[in-house]
């Protein structure tokens, strides 16, 4: 059990820098800030963009592994949901943002360096695969669900464009895309280019985890405790259970692909549950205290799913 909690503690202890040093004045919110836009618009798009054209796609876009996956987090979805509308009470605009806190797990920030810290760098291919779509979907979901449960007067047409306007602003998918294609077309890239692409995809983790404990600072854990503790339970133990069950039964995964789905479905609520809840003026309240209060339980949670990954693969 140590050696798990070797694993994951540097991983958080990274994050806890950058809350403790923007809490505690040493850094202004604005650096944080800074460094997240860094991180996100450019170094953490470049990774993804050296990831994807690197892949062996004829094998790692396994369909049982992103069917275990995403199955597993639409029922987290649904279950947080109707928790929230039927158990809690919040009107459905409301649950659905909260439902979205359930769905979109911190696959990347988090998920890739404790993956590659329990099992190896060789071992993140399905994590891409997983992510390749992670947040195309989410959105669709989302988007739709609200589009279906509110008056907002746009229509199913009005919320693929949405969708679509979301997806081609958003640089982490612009990486993946531009990866995808220089995959699929056989191109290689002059080696000036890759030591640039290298440098900035190497700085993407360990900037992205300390800009995002900083930029944690901004949110409080005070208002709607019952549905976040909802939210972070469904994120971080029902996700990773439904995957595993599906994964082992119904669409089975080799050990590898099934290490990958499980500890990604493992990820506490990520930063764009808020995201999504700001977008619509709805339960920010509940994401934001859904983002810190899953991400500080997940020290123990994800250690729990690596004791049992090792366990069975």
């Amino acid at each position: 059990m140590l050696e798990i909690l070797l694993v994951v503690l540097p991983v958080f202890m990274l994050v806890g820098l950058g809350y403790g040093g923007t809490r505690w004045g040493v850094f202004k919110i604005e650096t944080s800030e800074g460094m997240m836009a860094f991180a996100m618009k450019l170094a953490v798009p470049t990774l993804l963009f050296r990831a994807m054209m690197q892949l062996d796609l004829a094998t790692v876009f396994e369909a049982n592994l992103l069917l275990s996956f995403y199955i597993g987090a639409f029922i987290s979805f649904l279950l947080a949901t109707f928790g929230a509308r039927l158990v809690i009470g919040r009107e459905a605009p409301d649950s659905v943002v909260i439902g979205f806190g359930a769905l979109f797990s911190n696959c990347f920030l988090l998920g890739i360096p404790i993956m590659e810290r329990a099992f190896g760098a060789s071992s993140l291919a399905p994590n891409f695969a997983i992510i390749a779509v992670h947040s195309t979907f989410c959105y669709l979901v989302g988007i739709t669900a609200m589009e279906l449960v509110s008056q907002t007067g746009k229509g199913m047409g009005g919320a693929v464009a949405a969708i679509l306007r979301t997806m081609l602003k958003n640089t982490l998918m612009l990486g993946i895309a531009a990866g995808l294609l220089v995959n699929l077309s056989g191109l290689t890239l002059p080696e000036p280019i890759m030591q640039v692409v290298d440098m900035l995809a190497n700085a993407s983790l360990p900037v992205a985890l300390f800009a995002m404990g900083g930029v944690l600072t901004r949110y409080e854990m005070r208002r709607s405790l019952g549905a976040a503790s909802m939210v972070a339970g469904l994120s971080l133990m029902a996700h990773p259970a439904i995957t595993l069950l599906l994964g082992t039964t119904v669409f089975p995964l080799s050990d590898e692909f099934l290490r990958s789905a499980v500890l990604t479905a493992a990820m506490p609520t990520g930063v764009n549950a808020y995201v999504f809840a700001a977008i619509y003026g709805r339960a920010l309240g509940a994401a934001a205290s859904a983002v810190l209060l899953a991400t500080a339980a997940s020290i123990a949670t994800i250690s729990f799913w690596l004791f049992v990954l090792h366990r069975l693969t």
